[in-house]
């Protein structure tokens, strides 16, 4: 990658981040989908990329799909689609398949840590394990 494009996708970056701060009252709790994480360690080319994450549940184990798009390091959209075909686990990845894109859209890919969505802690196991795949894979 040039020296000019890394430039780009960095102020690209800073400008996200500065525009999502600009926006967030002072009383506002942190994004819980950007808990302890650091602000931005890799370079990831721009995309749309997939990945199956995996998790144990109280029923045994369980998957999910998780679509993301990346622009500058900075996740755009997220698709999660659950495999789940009854019980608990079909609840769960309904509520969590519900709740995850206003978790992680506009936040670096590199600050992503969702623990609880919509009620849902064990799918976010899952989650992270796709986000963990698809970081590899956009790895520029």
């Amino acid at each position: 990658m040039t020296h000019r494009r890394r430039a780009a996708f960095a102020l690209g970056g800073l400008s996200v981040a500065a525009t999502l701060v600009g926006c967030t009252p002072a009383s506002a709790p942190a994004s819980p989908g950007a808990a302890d994480a650091p602000a931005s360690t890799g370079s990831y080319a721009d995309g749309e990329y997939s990945a199956t994450g995996e998790y144990q549940s109280p029923g045994g184990s369980e998957s999910i799909e998780v679509t993301v798009a990346l622009e500058g390091n900075v996740v755009t959209e997220v698709t999660v689609t659950g495999n789940a075909t009854a019980g608990n686990a079909l609840r769960y990845q309904t509520e969590f398949e519900d709740g995850i894109a206003a978790e992680v859209v506009g936040v670096n890919i590199d600050a992503l840590s969702v623990d609880k969505v919509a009620g849902s802690s064990l799918t976010s196991d899952g989650f992270n394990d796709a986000i963990a795949q698809i970081k590899a894979d956009a790895d520029a």
